[in-house]
């Protein structure tokens, strides 16, 4: 395939097969880890460029987002295609890879909020509205942007055209909403029976509960922080929370058993998926996405010293989920 621009490579991401429970239920993963930065959200980042009022005289705009590492690799991507001056608002919970991706792109970063590895969404949030208030910047506002979620329409028809309404359970991670929402809309209508689960980390608060501290990045609402109107809560039959040692270590077994690296919301996710199959009925078909790379965490998840300092306890996931496994993921049929 030819293409003109890196912008044509976003989306048509492949499905990774999961046998379970000998072949009783099939969970499928959707890799956008294959999206050109590693992540789903270059598909909701170019729908959010594309939706933006731009007029032939704004062909160098500035465009201003606050982002923990994802939505701001991809904006600072399509703004380098499309000759558009981005700036980023981030926090110290976003990884260095993150960081320096944006500046790659030729992006500025501008770290709010203390260096302390939390979240400061609020902080972020008020300094782009400010920049553009007073710079007059195009403020994309993911958390609150319906451009976000319908983003994730070509996700939808992808997956219809690859599994058509066979598909029984939908989880994913929910952060903005955007694509667990967005996609879950779009399916809907094809199939009336869908079970839509979200996942966030275990202190964060769009399911409600008690409101902490959590290291899975890109994924959940901390407390304190508005809850963004992308998400749709009538289109989730089930709210579910994960803790980051179950993700993380649901990371380290996806990487060294089945060669796929993986981050933390993704695995909080698959992790999830694997609870749902457990007690799913035969021929079901489960489908997660896979939000974005691992290797964007080589310095956190994976990394001994990181873990042990922020006192993250690696569970051994294959013997847990071992009903799940009888079958080797991956083995002939």
């Amino acid at each position: 395939m030819i293409v003109n621009s890196i912008l044509e490579t976003i989306g048509r991401t492949p499905l990774l097969h999961l046998p379970l429970r000998d072949g009783e239920v099939d969970l499928y993963l959707k890799l956008e880890i294959f999206n050109p930065t590693g992540s789903m959200k270059d598909r909701m980042a170019l729908s959010m460029v594309n939706s933006l009022p731009l007029t032939p005289n704004e062909a160098t705009a500035d465009i201003v987002e606050s982002s923990s590492g994802n939505t701001a690799s991809a904006l600072a991507m399509i703004s380098a295609v499309r000759r558009l001056v981005f700036t980023a608002l981030m926090d110290s919970h976003a990884s260095l890879d993150k960081i320096l991706t944006v500046r790659a792109f030729g992006g500025d970063v501008r770290v709010v909020g203390k260096s302390d590895g939390a979240l400061a969404t609020d902080e972020r949030d008020e300094e782009a509205k400010r920049i553009a208030t007073e710079e007059g910047a195009h403020w994309t506002e993911q958390h609150n942007n319906p451009a976000n979620a319908t983003g994730y329409e070509g996700l939808a028809a992808e997956l219809l055209d690859d599994l058509g309404p066979t598909i029984t359970h939908f989880v994913s991670a929910i952060g903005t909403g955007g694509s667990l929402c967005g996609t879950a809309h779009q399916l809907r209508p094809h199939i009336p029976g869908l079970q839509v689960i979200g996942v966030e980390p275990v202190g964060s608060v769009i399911f409600g509960g008690q409101g902490g501290c959590y290291r899975q990045s890109g994924t959940g609402t901390p407390e304190g922080a508005n809850v963004g109107l992308v998400i749709d809560y009538d289109v989730i039959d089930l709210g579910r929370k994960v803790s980051d040692d179950k993700a993380f270590s649901m990371c380290h077994y996806m990487a060294r058993h089945h060669g796929l690296l993986v981050g933390g919301s993704t695995g909080g996710a698959i992790y999830e998926a694997l609870s749902v199959a457990r007690e799913a009925p035969v021929g079901s078909r489960i489908v997660t996405l896979a939000c974005d790379s691992g290797t964007k965490y080589l310095d956190t998840i994976f990394n001994q010293e990181w873990l042990l300092l922020h006192k993250i306890n690696l569970l051994d996931v294959e013997a847990q989920f071992a009903d799940l496994f009888a079958a080797r993921i991956g083995s002939p049929n």
